[in-house]
């Protein structure tokens, strides 16, 4: 068994808000590292920040690393990682995309030995908002509809943690160095402008899966006056936290992105006196 100073291939956590939020393991892995990969499009780098700020904090060259270079360009990135010392870094925690695991497995399976540097993510940094984190139920993505193609299969997940008394957290979806239907038919390398969906937009959503819950019928999981919760930006020095009604939430502006929505359960008398501080 190697030990950590000879493991290979790195996958680096940056954390949420700041170029300094990374480790300081994460930060001596990177500066040994022959090359540095950065993956620009799970998540965002806090606003203002660029990869050549990250170059200057670390004394290193970064290479972005775009969605066809992770999911398609594998090879490229671990040449010679069973020789060399190689990194990606990725906002928030590693393993905070599926895309991270599957990397790890193609890694493995080339017998080249992987470390993790963890970090925070939303996934734990939801606390702020006072929900106390054990009182979570399965987390949900929510994806942007179309005219034609409008899924609602998280509405059950969400539905099975009321149930339960659970909260859910809904993670908003993310459209980066997306092609439009004409261009990829064409197979033009032509990419739409990124695009990330609000707490508002959710809301709204949520309560039009509600309404078709409701005209077919059937009793809903919640309604226009569940309480949720909206975080924007969480980490950053402008994080914002609004706690309010679905109904209120689709009438929110909570700034720039990353947003997330929580829907939640039952509240414990803390969590309530938590939320009371973040008014609309």
């Amino acid at each position: 068994m190697k030990d950590w100073a000879q493991m290979v291939f790195y996958l680096i956590g940056l954390g949420l808000g700041d170029v300094k939020d990374i480790t300081v393991r994460g930060l001596e892995v990177v500066k040994k590292c022959k090359r540095v990969y950065l993956e620009a499009y799970t998540s965002i780098l806090c606003y203002g920040l660029d990869k050549q700020q990250l170059e200057a904090f670390y004394g290193r060259e970064v290479i972005e690393a775009d969605r066809d270079l992770v999911e398609q360009g594998s090879d490229v990135i671990l040449e010679n990682a069973d020789t060399e010392d190689i990194c990606m870094l990725v906002v928030g925690d590693p393993f905070g995309a599926t895309t991270h695991a599957d990397m790890v497995l193609r890694a493995k399976q080339l017998g080249i030995t992987v470390k993790v540097v963890h970090n925070a993510s939303i996934m734990n940094a939801v606390g702020c908002c006072g929900l106390q984190l054990y009182n979570f139920g399965e987390t949900v993505s929510v994806v942007m509809w179309t005219d034609t193609w409008q899924p609602d299969s998280y509405y059950d997940k969400i539905a099975a943690n009321r149930q339960r008394g659970m909260h859910t957290i809904c993670l908003l979806d993310i459209k980066t160095k997306e092609q439009s239907i004409e261009n990829l038919m064409k197979g033009k390398k032509i990419y739409e402008p990124p695009r990330y969906m609000t707490c508002a937009e959710a809301a709204d959503q949520l309560l039009k899966i509600a309404d078709r819950k409701r005209e077919a019928g059937l009793e809903t999981a919640f309604d226009a006056e569940t309480q949720c919760v909206g975080l924007a930006r969480v980490g950053w020095d402008n994080q914002k936290i609004v706690a309010c009604s679905l109904r209120e939430m689709t009438n929110v502006e909570m700034g720039d992105p990353l947003h997330t929505l929580i829907i939640c359960g039952t509240l414990h008398p803390i969590e309530k006196d938590m939320l009371a501080t973040f008014p609309l």
